[in-house]
């Protein structure tokens, strides 16, 4: 009797998402280190997020998430605004008119995936245009050089661990469906979702490079 031929497995597809692609010029140091060491994973993170609350059953969830996302964000965005603010009062108060320009300023394409990756954007956005207004400052001898070193430091610090935030919140989320039994169910749908089955242990890339250029 012959032998029935092995069927080969089918092929998963990788689910098509929902994308706006916008592009803008990034200036400052701080603002291109935080979308080279942060903006990629968190992109990758929020989605992995919803992709896991879901397979657990728990979409209900996932709204709650996005509500503490998006209100982490808009809290750091409000910051970031008043001292942007502080700033452009005491800029005016000097009579300064002038703006920088700068020596190796960057083409962002950002692929905005949710509506969290926009706030995050438009926060890196807004982190470039305080430090212009910063570094104007310091360039007509209104803040020192110490002052401005320790600022730029501090504001892209905040950024980085608003990012680390998120993804930790990932991780435990992944960790949390395993202990819940849905080990192979999240392995599919994170394959299905273009996500590695694990989460990275750093800060580092999901899905290819392409999905963010800078």
């Amino acid at each position: 009797m012959a032998e029935s031929p092995v069927q080969p497995k089918s092929k998963r597809h990788t689910i098509s998402r929902p994308i706006f692609e916008r592009t803008f010029s990034i200036n400052s140091e701080q603002a291109i280190r935080v979308i080279r060491d942060s903006y990629h994973r968190l992109m990758v993170s929020l989605y992995a997020i919803d992709v896991i609350l879901r397979i657990i059953g728990r979409e209900e969830t996932v709204d709650e998430v996005e509500s503490i996302v998006s209100q982490m964000i808009a809290e750091c965005a409000e910051q970031l605004q008043q001292e942007k603010s502080r700033l452009e009062k005491l800029k005016a108060d000097n009579g300064i008119t002038e703006t920088p320009t700068y020596t190796h300023p960057r083409e962002f394409l950002a692929k905005i995936a949710s509506p969290q990756i926009a706030q995050f954007v438009e926060l890196i956005r807004l982190l470039d245009q305080l430090m212009i207004v910063m570094d104007t400052l310091w360039l007509c001898q209104v803040i020192s050089n110490k002052h401005c070193i320790e600022a730029r430091y501090q504001w892209q610090q905040r950024l980085q661990r608003l990012a680390n935030k998120i993804v930790t919140m990932e991780r435990h989320a992944h960790q949390a469906a395993y202990e819940q039994g849905h080990g192979e169910e999240l392995k599919i749908a994170r394959l299905e979702s273009g996500l590695n089955v694990e989460p990275e242990s750093k800060l580092d890339t999901d899905l290819p490079k392409e999905e963010c250029h800078i």
